[in-house]
């Protein structure tokens, strides 16, 4: 009897855990998303007041109610927006740490830097796509042009004397992409973010620059900076008085940036349905879609499969448009 007692024990003890095992599993499927109480952190590759940031606070905002939790955004800015990829992509893939990005991270850069310190597509994982930020071609106001064929005969006049500013990648490959179409001689002057970059341009430190239109829209707007043209092969709705760079004489000009959301690699798959379904109920807003209109973003959205279909045929278009610039990797 004794015997068969010893027996029992251990075997009893394995369907007590057994059981305990079977009734956590329940507990562990209906953890609700987001969890009560836990914050939801966005991280930003550009700094406070940039394009991304100021078109993320207003979707945020509107994010928040619908997830029903706080939503937290951190900026980290520089290498290119490497520096918030390579967070991001070393985070939980648990749906609390997000990245608002654009083509600076996860276009550009593969082409730009040497040493890539994350995979912009199995290091992530897509969720929603939240629109176009256009740029536009922004100078100090003080230069004597009022077109870009003006600026082009300026700068052809005395070479290496006028100078671009950038704060992105988008940037640097627009004004490159800029001087080797218009065949110019320019200063490429590399700054962390856009927000000191244009500040420099307004106070005549450096002659011109590429801006997203949410970040140098207000400055143009209040006269400090002057606009003579989009990047974008199409007039933007958002500025159509302004010519294209294509019809302002440099053919074949043709660079957008877009915005969107990512998490890291491994996310579970209802995670990214809820959060793509939050995003797109506010992009879908005619309120917040006019708003971010104001702020100069052309907001619309998909799903997550079309958004990493959109990422892998960006990261062609991003090459050519970096070797036609011929840019070498830095």
């Amino acid at each position: 009897m004794k015997f068969a007692r010893q027996l029992r024990s251990p075997i009893a003890g394995m369907l007590v855990a057994a059981a305990s095992l079977a009734m956590a599993a329940p507990l562990l499927a209906q953890t609700p998303y987001p969890a009560p109480g836990k914050n939801i952190t966005l991280i930003l590759p550009f700094a406070a007041g940039s394009g991304t940031d100021t078109t993320t606070r207003l979707i945020a905002k509107e994010l928040a109610v619908g997830l029903g939790t706080n939503i937290v955004i951190e900026n980290k800015p520089g290498a290119n927006g490497s520096i918030a990829a390579s967070y991001v992509a070393r985070a939980e893939p648990d749906g609390y740490t997000l990245f608002v990005t654009t083509n600076t991270s996860h276009s550009a850069n593969p082409y730009l830097l040497k040493n890539m310190t994350y995979d912009p597509i199995k290091d992530f994982t897509p969720i929603a796509r939240t629109g176009d930020l256009p740029f536009m071609l922004v100078i100090d106001p003080k230069l004597p042009v009022n077109s870009v064929a003006d600026l082009i005969a300026l700068a052809k006049k005395e070479p290496g004397k006028y100078s671009y500013a950038s704060g992105s990648s988008s940037a640097i490959v627009s004004g490159a992409t800029f001087a080797a179409l218009a065949g110019l001689d320019l200063l490429h002057v590399p700054y962390k973010s856009s927000p000191p970059a244009l500040t420099d341009v307004i106070a005549g430190r450096v002659s011109m620059m590429f801006v997203d239109v949410p970040t140098g829209l207000p400055h143009v707007n209040a006269g400090v900076l002057k606009a003579l043209a989009v990047t974008t092969m199409k007039r933007s709705a958002l500025l159509p008085q302004l010519p294209t760079m294509d019809e302002a004489g440099v053919k074949g000009f043709d660079i957008t940036s877009w915005q969107g959301y990512l998490g890291p690699a491994n996310m579970p798959k209802d995670i990214v349905t809820k959060l793509n379904a939050e995003i797109r109920k506010v992009i879908e807003r005619p309120d917040i879609r006019k708003e971010l209109a104001g702020r100069g973003m052309e907001a619309f959205s998909g799903t997550p499969e079309s958004f990493d279909a959109f990422l892998k045929e960006q990261l062609v278009v991003w090459e050519k448009l970096i070797r036609q610039a011929k840019i070498e990797k830095q």
